[in-house]
């Protein structure tokens, strides 16, 4: 029993591996497809296409994924054509190949969920595929003896020879998954023929040197024994023949090979595997080198430091303050090794939004072109596992909302194809990545309006045309007509902005009617750990992200000056607003000076800057971020937390909302101190004591 269920383990761990290579291979195979040019055919292009559906195509037949094995069939049929110049790459062609690649990943995806798939998914493509293999209508993918050979009722037996040529195993052909395929069709006997196996010291692990002999008793016909050997016709020497088995003689026994029974039972029955399969992550040999090498750094500061307290007549407390430099040394770069192994270019995001613009635009009846830069761009996989639904939604509804129709386009004098640009860069610990198109832009008015017809803002409401853009993130908020299967149920924006929030991420907008739109995501370059400067206000410690530090200074009083709504301070000809930590977040306690002792100049991703008034400089240092989002409400201002050296915690600032909230407050004074001169005016006191109540704990409550 303990042998079947590791045997079930090992099958779904295979088929887990299966589908991740899929994952992978994917994205560039849909890449590669796009790049089909008739024009300028690149035969290495169309190599890597081949090689990539063969190798899907290989893996399905292994777990009997026989929809999608047929399909990746009549597919690498084509692409084989086109390899062997049978087959002119002319527009149409690569038209056929670029939805073949659509219904392939549909397959893969659908085999993957365990979904059904709809009656005749893909026939129309795959009637194309046939079509241009055999224009004479014959099914060029099915062999002819298979099409017409009648099926065996009786038992027959049957001998096979199989030798594979030694280039098999680069093709991505199993010989064991064939025998396995044979001894689903009856009872089978295998030779092994080893007299092609060289010496050890010339042996290349990836050639095939056995040849195979197969007695078979089934009651298959000869065109199903074909197909089992379908996938090889062209990397094999193959014969099969039905013969009549002479009686049984006093001979030895030929040499089994491993079929699965055997298999199974020569595991180990403690080897017991965990049923979720794991993840894993591809990583560059040079970086695991350097992992190593680091960890035997460690280990010689380590022998270092216990053997100091034996040696005697040394300055043990130099030797020591030098040590724990080189560890601490040692460990900041044993980290950055760490964090490199998790990193992944943005490539693997990027490459799946081809098909989504492809086939969405289609539906639309749109022409829409995808452009990507920054793709080599590298973040930490967990970042980029959760980057995908962000970025879909955001295409779909730039496609949907934001590109006009081509008669539109072309009536604003606008070329008939947009134009979506998807793009990556590094801007010191964050990652950008933009989503910006040439469509109509957000059209504010409508905006308002929806937002008014709904509730979310009162009809006298005075909002700036940025805080009118920050309302399509409203839950339940669309500004489309009716609600069609791409949009209009209000469900996009705001899990857009929540998905990014949870990974310490946020996002600003810009649009210009009539000329486009851009989204900006902002993230961090890992989850893990950030460089920050230690500070206190009022005794409470708080961490401000090292990036965004311009520089800190102790101000002159000349230099900081009052004006309606908050304080600013000038430096080199600049006026920055000052922003107190202490009252913005309600701390208790009094400072020593009446006038602001230190201030943090910070600057935000949109070039935004502000003072942050603090007390005391604590120290620059490393911080493991640990986000506060699982176990409680996000809370404004504050991006996560982080444990110190003594066990407390300190909050990790989130300079975005801080500038936000601030700017918020600003406003509302500004406000109350032009109603302030209007009630003086008036004599009406009252009025304006009312207005002072009403508005002094606004910025406590949201902090």
């Amino acid at each position: 029993m303990s042998s079947d269920r590791s045997s079930a383990l090992d099958l779904d761990q295979f088929r887990a591996t299966f589908f991740d290579e899929c994952a992978e291979v994917l994205p560039d195979l849909d890449s590669r497809l796009s790049t089909l040019d008739a024009n300028a055919v690149d035969g290495e292009n169309l190599n890597a296409i081949f090689r990539a559906v063969h190798s899907i195509k290989a893996g399905a037949a292994a777990f009997n994924f026989r929809s999608l094995v047929t399909f990746a069939h009549g597919f690498e049929a084509l692409l084989d054509r086109l390899r062997d110049d049978r087959l002119e790459l002319s527009a149409d062609v690569a038209s056929v190949c670029v939805r073949s690649g659509d219904v392939l990943a549909s397959l893969v995806e659908a085999a993957q969920k365990g979904t059904d798939i709809p009656e005749g998914f893909g026939a129309d493509v795959l009637a194309e595929v046939e079509a241009l293999i055999n224009p004479e209508g014959t099914p060029a993918s099915i062999p002819e003896e298979k099409a017409s050979a009648p099926t065996v009722s009786e038992m027959q037996s049957w001998r096979i020879n199989f030798t594979p040529h030694r280039e098999l195993f680069r093709h991505a052909n199993e010989p064991l998954l064939i025998i396995r395929e044979l001894k689903r069709l009856g009872e089978l006997e295998v030779c092994c023929d080893r007299t092609g196996l060289p010496e050890l010291a010339t042996l290349d692990p990836e050639e095939a040197y056995l040849g195979f002999s197969f007695s078979l008793r089934s009651k298959a016909s000869r065109a199903d024994i074909q197909e089992v050997f379908e996938f090889v016709d062209q990397d094999c020497d193959l014969v099969i023949e039905a013969f009549s088995p002479e009686p049984p003689k006093e001979t030895k026994a030929p040499s089994r090979a491993l079929l699965p029974g055997s298999a199974a039972t020569a595991k180990s029955a403690s080897s017991e595997r965990k049923a979720k399969s794991p993840s894993f992550v591809r990583v560059d040999l040079a970086r695991v080198d350097r992992l190593i090498n680091m960890v035997g750094e460690l280990v010689i500061t380590q022998a270092m430091l216990t053997q100091q307290p034996s040696e005697v007549g040394t300055n043990l407390r130099d030797q020591r303050v030098q040590g724990a430099d080189e560890l601490a040394a040692h460990i900041r770069e044993l980290q950055e090794c760490v964090m490199a192994i998790r990193m992944q270019p943005a490539r693997t995001v990027f490459a799946r939004m081809n098909r989504l613009v492809r086939e969405l635009s289609n539906k639309l009846g749109k022409k829409v072109r995808l452009v990507t830069s920054g793709d080599e761009t590298e973040v930490d996989k967990t970042i980029v596992e959760e980057l995908v639904d962000p970025i879909t939604h955001m295409i779909r509804n730039a496609i949907d909302h934001g590109i006009e129709m081509p008669e539109k386009r072309l009536a604003a004098g606008k070329p008939e194809e947009a134009v979506i640009h998807l793009s990556a860069t590094q801007r010191a610990g964050n990652i950008l990545i933009t989503i910006e198109d040439d469509g109509a832009g957000i059209d504010a008015e409508k905006v308002l309006a929806k937002a008014i017809s709904k509730g979310l803002v009162r009809p006298d409401a005075d909002l700036s045309e940025e805080e009118i853009h920050e309302l399509i993130f409203a839950p339940g908020f669309s500004t489309a007509d009716k609600v069609t299967e791409v949009s209009g149920r209000g469900v996009g924006m705001d899990v857009v902005r929540r998905n990014i929030a949870s990974i310490g991420g946020r996002i600003h907008t810009n649009s210009q009617k009539g000329q486009g739109s851009s989204f900006t995501v902002v993230i961090p370059l890992t989850l893990a750990v950030l460089d920050g400067m230690h500070v206190a206000v009022r005794g409470e410690k708080y961490i401000i992200p090292l990036a965004s530090i311009v520089e800190s200074l102790r101000p002159d009083r000349r230099q900081i000056r009052s004006v309606a709504g908050g304080d600013v301070i000038f430096i080199r000809g600049e006026y920055i607003r000052l922003i107190y930590l202490h009252q913005l977040f309600n701390v208790a306690g009094e400072s020593e000076n009446s006038h602001p002792s230190l201030v943090v100049v910070v600057e935000t991703e949109n070039g935004t800057k502000a003072g942050l008034v603090v007390d005391e400089l604590i120290g620059q240092q490393q911080f493991v971020f640990k986000n506060l989002n699982e176990n409680a409400d996000p809370v404004p201002g504050i991006a996560g937390a982080t444990i110190l050296g003594n066990g407390r915690v300190a909050l990790i600032l989130n300079l975005e909302d801080i500038c936000s909230i601030a700017s918020a407050s600003l406003k509302r004074n500004s406000k109350l101190e032009h109603q302030r001169e209007a009630f003086l005016d008036a004599g009406e006191m009252s009025a304006l004591a009312q207005a002072s109540a009403s508005a002094e704990p606004v910025l406590q409550a949201q902090a």
